[in-house]
């Protein structure tokens, strides 16, 4: 055997024993700390990345749904003015013939094309009206219901219905032009 080797390590065996350092103990401890950070690792870890994971998704999913109400709103509006400007073009063909024509007779002629007229513009208007209204209405809700919905989520609680009314006009309030 190596004599220097020999009193090195009884060197180190016994400055381990003037600290108290016993072998056994210490890989008992380090066992027990590898068994408790993999069991820690398994299942407190994981579940809430996971859980936090899919509260991203969710809210990924609720900005998702918004952006394609908005457009959904945008597409309503589109309708909206499509169907005011063919009510107009209607109407304003039905006023320019009842001019053109002549007489007596044209001009009564000319004066039921124009209530006519503006009769079809008036239920267009009325019913572009309408439509923009109830879309509007079912955006508001939508938002509201998707708000409350995200944020019970993400704050992990159930909001009282006074939370639930001032979330949905919040949102409401933001989306009214």
């Amino acid at each position: 055997m190596n004599i220097p080797i020999f009193f090195a390590a009884n060197l180190v065996t016994e400055t381990a024993d003037s600290f108290g350092f016993d072998v056994r103990i210490f890989l008992s401890q380090v066992i027990s700390f590898v068994i408790v950070a993999l069991l820690l690792k398994r299942f407190a870890y994981k579940p809430i990345l996971a859980v936090l994971a899919e509260r991203r998704q969710r809210i990924a999913d609720g900005l998702l749904n918004a952006e394609k109400i908005k457009q959904q709103l945008a597409e309503a509006e589109q309708r909206y003015q499509e169907i005011l400007a063919k009510g107009n073009g209607e109407a304003q063909k039905m006023i320019d013939e009842a001019r053109a024509s002549a007489g007596v007779i044209a001009e009564r002629k000319q004066q039921e094309a124009i209530a006519g007229a503006e009769q079809i513009l008036a239920k267009a208007r009325e019913a572009s009206t309408l439509e923009h209204e109830r879309t509007m209405s079912q955006l508001k809700r939508e938002l509201g219901r998707l708000v409350i919905e995200t944020t019970a989520k993400v704050t992990g609680k159930v909001l009282t219905p006074d939370d639930q009314r001032r979330l949905q006009e919040d949102a409401s309030r933001q989306v009214a032009p």
